[in-house]
C-alpha cells in the first residue's frame, strides 16, 4: 500500500497502527491504515478480518476502502461520492423495531488503556440486550460498520478511542445514509470515546437505551 499510494499522493504521512490514543493532525492529509482488523480472528484461523484504509483530510475521512480477503468483498467510499460494496451502492436497513433489529458491538484494542470503557461497554450491553432481536461481535470493527451501512447489520456501538478501525467505517456509512454519532448523540469525531452507527429509523431508539445505562450509572453513583 505505501509504494502504491506514496506514488499516487507523494508527501502523505502515514499514521501509527494500533494506537487510538494517538492524536491525528488538524490539519493536511494522513493515511490512516490497520492492516488486520480482526487480528485476534486472524490468529485464531477465523475468517473474520479485513484490511482497513482511510486518507483523513483535516481530521475527516474524505476516502476509505476495506478489503475482506476470505470473503473476497470490498467496501469503498469517498466524501461525497457514496459508499458501494463490490462496485453497487449500498443502503442502511429500514427497520423501524428494535426488537427485530441484529445489533453489533466490539472493543478497542488494548482496552485497558481507554478509562472506563470496558465498565460502560457492560452497562450498555444489559441496557440494549433487551430491546433489541440479538446483539453479536462479528469480528472486525471497520467491517461490522460497512455491514451496518449495507443493511446486513442494523447498528454497531462501541466505547472507546478507534481511529485506525472506526475512520474507514465511519466514512462509508455516512455516504450510504447510515446515522453516525457518539453515544450521546454528538457528531463523531477520530477524538470521541464513544461510536454509534444505526439505521436512521433505529438510532434514536438506541440512543435512549444507551442514555438509560448513563442513568442507571448516575443513578448508582
Amino acid at each position: 500500500m505505501r509504494r502504491h499510494l506514496d506514488g499516487l499522493r507523494p508527501g502523505v504521512d502515514w499514521a501509527p497502527e494500533l494506537d487510538g490514543l494517538a492524536v491525528l493532525p488538524a490539519h493536511g492529509e494522513v493515511w490512516v491504515v490497520d492492516v488486520i482488523d480482526g487480528a485476534v480472528q486472524f490468529l485464531q484461523d477465523l475468517p473474520h478480518f479485513c484490511v482497513s484504509l482511510a486518507l483523513v483530510r483535516d481530521g475527516e475521512p474524505v476516502a476509505a476502502g476495506l478489503h475482506a480477503p476470505l470473503l473476497g468483498e470490498t467496501y469503498l467510499a469517498s466524501r461525497g461520492g457514496g459508499a458501494t460494496r463490490d462496485g453497487r451502492p449500498i443502503a442502511p436497513s429500514a427497520k423501524t423495531d428494535p426488537a427485530a433489529a441484529l445489533v453489533a458491538t466490539s472493543q478497542p484494542p488494548f482496552i485497558e488503556r481507554h478509562p472506563g470503557a470496558a465498565e460502560e461497554a457492560g452497562r450498555s450491553l444489559a441496557a440494549v440486550l433487551p430491546r433489541v432481536g440479538a446483539v453479536r461481535n462479528l469480528g472486525p470493527t471497520g467491517w461490522q460498520i460497512a455491514d451496518t451501512a449495507a443493511g446486513r447489520l442494523d447498528a454497531f456501538w462501541q466505547f472507546g478511542r478507534d481511529h485506525a478501525n472506526l475512520l474507514p467505517g465511519a466514512l462509508i456509512a455516512r455516504e450510504a445514509g447510515a446515522v453516525v454519532t457518539d453515544t450521546a448523540g454528538r457528531p463523531w469525531t477520530s477524538c470521541s470515546d464513544s461510536f454509534l452507527v444505526a439505521a436512521p429509523a433505529l438510532h434514536d431508539r438506541l440512543l435512549r437505551a444507551l442514555s438509560d445505562r448513563a442513568d442507571a450509572r448516575d443513578a448508582r453513583a
